[in-house]
């Protein structure tokens, strides 16, 4: 599970102009106030203020330590105090934004209700016995209330951007018409693509299993039994997605319902079985179990078996094609969403006064 349950910050954070003329803004407000910065009254653990309410030093700490443990993750070492510095200044940032955009919802009465955020988390609930879900909470470090308390941000920021933004959004037939004749090489396949879903049973014992019930196979016996066990299933018509998600050793796929996405026939060739095997399904189909093989010595490493969701014939997609229409409708959609949504989002912080004291502080320090 990812460290933070649910994470809204960067998809809103703004990519402010006005950031690169920070410095100067601070040099002059040093020369003509040297007896600025924290000291004008405020607590030492308000890191920053949005008309007038405070975003507090534990909220800063929790987000940073969520982004230390991505890094962590990642093997990428502990920062430096002067990455910790720049990295607490950029999530400050974020949760200024945040907090800018909280108010906003607020005042135009889009505050997530309690329905909401409960109607959300039995959503989230679904999928999990209460043991797994605990579990999953335990191990993102975070509490019942901590989710609650993101569901309701994330919720109200999106109601509040569907109001403002969304909603005001328009796609004709014209400018679909206008995107393929400029992009219609886009729209030509060169080889036939295969959308497919996978089931992987791996034989490698201390491999995360990646999947709902932590199922895990240890051995090779262990495997054949497995993998057999889930074939005999599908057989007897359970859903190839929920298997998938429930049993699948392939934490990259697991989540999606083992879907692959589209895989070009030229990939395909790379195992021969796998393609022979594929190129012999109908749309919906499923194949027998297949030796699972290391991508890199080629060696079996346990068993797959695999689902083909649709087969796309090479050649030019036609304007009229109700998935090229769907494609170019939702990207000139979302480009457009993000281009209000940015500036949208730099009015909101004209309007705004915001005292960020964590900037000063640094600043003071740093500027001998």
């Amino acid at each position: 599970m990812p460290t933070s349950m649910i994470d809204t910050s960067r998809s809103f954070t703004l990519r402010n102009p006005r950031q690169t003329s920070v410095a100067f803004a601070l040099i002059l407000a040093a020369a003509l106030l040297p007896v600025a910065g924290c000291e004008r009254g405020h607590s030492a653990d308000v890191m920053a203020t949005v008309n007038g309410h405070a975003i507090m030093k534990p909220e800063l700490d929790k987000r940073y330590q969520a982004q230390l443990g991505d890094a962590a993750q990642q093997q990428q070492g502990q920062p430096s105090q002067e990455q910790a510095d720049s990295l607490r200044l950029n999530l400050l940032r974020e949760l200024i934004d945040e907090e800018i955009v909280q108010q906003r919802a607020a005042k135009m009465n889009l505050t997530a209700t309690n329905e909401e955020v409960d109607a959300k988390l039995a959503e989230m609930k679904a999928p999990y016995t209460e043991e797994q879900f605990e579990q999953r909470l335990k191990a993102s470090n975070h509490t019942l209330d901590d989710v609650k308390h993101d569901l309701r941000r994330s919720l109200t920021i999106n109601k509040l951007l569907n109001k403002e933004i969304n909603s005001k959004v328009t796609v004709t037939d014209a400018d679909v018409t206008n995107y393929y004749n400029q992009h219609k090489f886009e729209f030509n396949l060169n080889e036939t693509q295969y959308h497919l879903a996978q089931i992987q049973v791996t034989d490698a014992p201390n491999a995360q299993p990646g999947n709902l019930q932590n199922s895990k196979a240890t051995n090779d016996v262990d495997a054949k039994k497995k993998v057999q066990a889930l074939k005999n299933r599908l057989d007897s018509g359970e859903d190839f997605g929920a298997i998938a998600m429930n049993f699948s050793e392939q934490p990259a796929t697991a989540p999606n319902g083992g879907d692959m996405g589209f895989v070009g026939e030229s990939q395909m060739h790379a195992d021969p079985a796998v393609f022979n095997a594929v190129t012999k399904l109908k749309a919906g189909q499923i194949t027998e179990i297949l030796p699972l093989l290391d991508q890199q010595t080629k060696k079996p490493a346990g068993y797959a078996i695999y689902k083909l969701l649709s087969r796309e014939p090479a050649g030019q997609r036609d304007v009229n094609d109700p998935r090229v229409q769907q494609a170019i409708r939702q990207q000139l959609r979302d480009g457009r969403s993000q281009l209000l949504k940015n500036a949208y989002l730099e009015m909101l912080h004209d309007q705004a006064k915001v005292e960020n004291f964590f900037a000063e502080q640094i600043f003071k320090n740093e500027a001998h």
